[in-house]
């Protein structure tokens, strides 16, 4: 094979592999309309933008007992998607709640990979240590393949397991 025909062949190889790494996008709204045939949420945003969501059979819904039927209209939730418009689809859904999600904005102290842990300090200065979930550290990564600079002002959106506090979402 000559030299142009195996730069086709790796210029068809990368756009496959570009092709096949989907966008992850966090979405934090309120739950307008749940539709349960579809398995689908309405949710809109602060900005008014309307996600119309589709929670896959094998997506982990957080904050609620009943999963999926426990996502009811009002509620906030943040969501972790791929996909857009028609294709977006939840990995994750996480309900806001004292039962559920808490979330806490404040600024990054200090990202560590190797311990899956990053610390925050809230609007009050108080420092507070949370282990990383998988995604979340995953998440953390794929914006400069080193994790969350110091200095970033973030939302951390947790629940308290035996007494550590674990993050899934993390936005900016």
């Amino acid at each position: 094979m000559n030299k142009l025909g195996y730069f086709a062949v790796c210029a068809m190889l990368t756009m496959r592999i570009c092709m096949a790494q989907e966008l992850v996008n966090i979405i934090l709204g309120t739950i307008t309309k749940v539709d349960s045939t579809t398995k689908t949420i309405l949710v809109k945003t602060a900005d008014g933008t309307e996600h119309t969501i589709k929670v896959m059979e094998g997506a982990t819904v957080k904050g609620t007992k009943d999963g999926f039927n426990g996502l009811k209209e009002g509620a906030q939730i943040v969501a972790r998607t791929t996909g857009k418009g028609v294709d977006e689809t939840a990995m994750e859904v996480g309900k806001i709640s004292e039962e559920g999600f808490k979330a806490m904005d404040g600024t990054v102290k200090k990202f560590d990979k190797d311990t899956k842990t990053i610390v925050v300090n809230d609007v009050h200065g108080a420092k507070k240590k949370f282990e990383l979930s998988g995604r979340a550290l995953e998440d953390a990564g794929k914006a400069t393949n080193a994790g969350i600079a110091k200095g970033t002002i973030v939302t951390v959106y947790y629940t308290e397991e035996s007494e550590e506090k674990v993050a899934y979402y993390v936005a900016n």
